[in-house]
């Protein structure tokens, strides 16, 4: 082995700014897994509000990056109908994965996430016109049979964990499409580059429509609700993740790109693979640690392929020509979702 030219690659590619990235992307990672334990553990303290844990959160962004933008007092950069459009996309995302939990397990729910990345995909494609490369387009497929398998394996050829754990299934699939509208609709916002403008009206506009949404569906199921300092410190810890998760990941996506986020975010679904064996005492089926295995590889073979900048179409006006990172392979995991700046 060539010890000097291993020492050079190291000098050159492993700096402190690298070291920095790589801790802040699973800082996020671990965000991201604290949201999916608190959330399910929400479930199994048997409380079904899926609107009110996320009712918080939204508050939260709206009160903190809310005063800094009052602080500035400048005009939106975007119009207020294209955050309230993000707002309520961003909301079903969030009601319907958390619904999930009550039905499936959570790693199941956590991997299948990663459905964001084939839906942003076809809707970038089709309203932006983006164009992949052929092994873009193979690693997302390979990921998505990956994904298969959770499904095969929850459908019970594999004993899925959870009560109805296909419907669970079926229920974060969903949840992902309202994630890839919402960060399609992102991209147009990026151009402005506020990220504190982005982060603050998707709070505001998340809770107000949350507001109106619990108002009609949730409020038996919260008066039903008897409360303990368990419960109470879940909907904390899920409201505490939720902002932090809101916050750092725009900061991540402008400091590294979307290539180091989703590969540090892959950490979660394996962070959630130790909450369940170890915290639920529940076993993982073989057939997981397959899906989890071909996610990695598609995903990485699709964030190696990558374009880091395209054109996009402006919104209103300005110019056509400026280019912006793309963000249409976020997993959210990003569960939940995203924000780009």
């Amino acid at each position: 082995m060539d010890w000097s030219a291993l020492n050079d690659w190291w000098r050159t590619h492993a700096t402190w700014q690298t070291l920095y990235l790589l801790f802040l992307g699973q800082v996020v990672s671990f965000v991201l897994a604290l949201m999916s334990f608190t959330s399910s553990l929400i479930a199994n303290l048997g409380v079904d509000t899926p609107l009110t844990q996320t009712l918080i959160g939204y508050f939260f962004l709206a009160l903190v990056y809310g005063s800094i933008l009052l602080h500035r007092r400048k005009r939106l950069l975007v119009s207020w109908y294209w955050y309230l459009i993000l707002g309520f996309v961003d909301v079903q995302g969030n009601y319907l994965v958390n619904k999930a939990y009550q039905f499936s397990s959570i790693t199941s729910v956590t991997l299948l996430d990663c459905w964001t990345v084939a839906w942003v995909i076809i809707m970038t494609w089709i309203f932006l016109g983006t164009r992949y490369s052929l092994w873009q387009i193979f690693g997302v497929a390979l990921g998505v049979l990956g994904l298969g398998l959770v499904l095969l394996s929850d459908a019970g050829v594999g004993g899925g964990g959870g009560t109805k754990p296909l419907l669970g299934d079926i229920l974060v699939i969903a949840g992902t499409i309202f994630f890839a509208m919402s960060n399609v609709g992102e991209e147009f916002c990026v151009k402005k580059k506020d990220r504190v403008e982005v982060i603050c009206m998707i709070g505001v506009y998340g809770f107000l429509v949350s507001v109106v949404e619990i108002s009609i569906m949730e409020l038996k199921s919260l008066e039903s609700v008897e409360w303990s300092v368990d419960i109470i410190l879940a909907f904390v810890g899920y409201a505490v993740a939720t902002f932090m998760f809101y916050s750092f990941v725009p900061f991540v996506l402008k400091l590294s790109g979307a290539t180091m986020f989703n590969l540090s975010i892959l950490t979660s679904d394996m962070w959630a693979v130790v909450i369940r064996i170890f915290f639920y005492h529940q076993q993982v089926d073989w057939l997981y640690y397959l899906a989890f295995a071909m996610v990695v590889v598609g995903l990485i073979i699709y964030s190696t392929t990558e374009k880091n900048f395209v054109p996009v179409p402006t919104i209103e006006g300005g110019n056509s020509n400026a280019q912006y990172q793309v963000l249409t392979d976020e997993c959210e995991a990003s569960r939940n979702e995203s924000l780009a700046s």
